[in-house]
């Protein structure tokens, strides 16, 4: 009980603190329902991104995903728990959103990496609902990165981040990486 009262009161102080972020959303022309593929290491800021908009997000079923199913509820997303690898069946879930026009969230490199690595769920997904596959990437103001596997970005309170959408073309993902700058 104890357990699940902490997460609560965590879950809502990250979601007070995801508020306090000034966010600008840079989308191409086109631009539309489709599925959000994020880098796992920009969890938070996309949480505060697309907060309120009715996002359904695959959120992964593990103890850290629990924190983040959580706060992404009381943000205003619709979460499904699995992944690429456990819980793959609940993908159903996210079918019928995007074929009723929403939108969908989900880690382009799953749950577990490697970091910046695209896993065939998010391209699966875009060819079997007929959607695009947009890729969202983050750009930070004030900042720290964890040393994780995905070196997990934490925006500090009331700083910037730009978010930029652009198509991802599912032709050229396989066995992907993203190119730092």
């Amino acid at each position: 009980m104890f357990g699940a009262l902490g997460v609560d009161f965590a879950a809502f102080v990250c979601r007070l603190w995801i508020k306090s972020l000034r966010v600008r959303v840079h989308a191409p022309e086109g631009y539309g329902p489709g599925i959000l593929g994020v880098w796992h290491r920009d969890l938070l800021a996309c949480g505060a991104a697309f907060r309120g908009m009715g996002v359904h997000a695959l959120v992964s079923e593990s103890h850290d995903g629990e924190f983040l199913a959580r706060t992404l509820t009381r943000l205003g997303y619709t979460v499904t728990r699995g992944s690429d690898t456990r819980g793959s069946l609940n993908v159903r879930h996210l079918l019928k959103t995007l074929r009723s026009g929403g939108f969908v969230g989900m880690a382009l490199d799953g749950p577990r990496g490697p970091a910046l690595e695209v896993k065939p769920g998010s391209p699966w997904l875009s060819k079997a609902s007929g959607r695009p596959l947009w890729q969202v990437d983050a750009r930070y103001g004030a900042h720290f990165t964890l040393h994780t596997w995905d070196n997990f970005v934490v925006p500090l309170p009331m700083s910037s981040i730009d978010i930029e959408i652009k198509y991802f073309c599912i032709e050229n993902s396989e066995n992907r990486k993203e190119v730092q700058p």
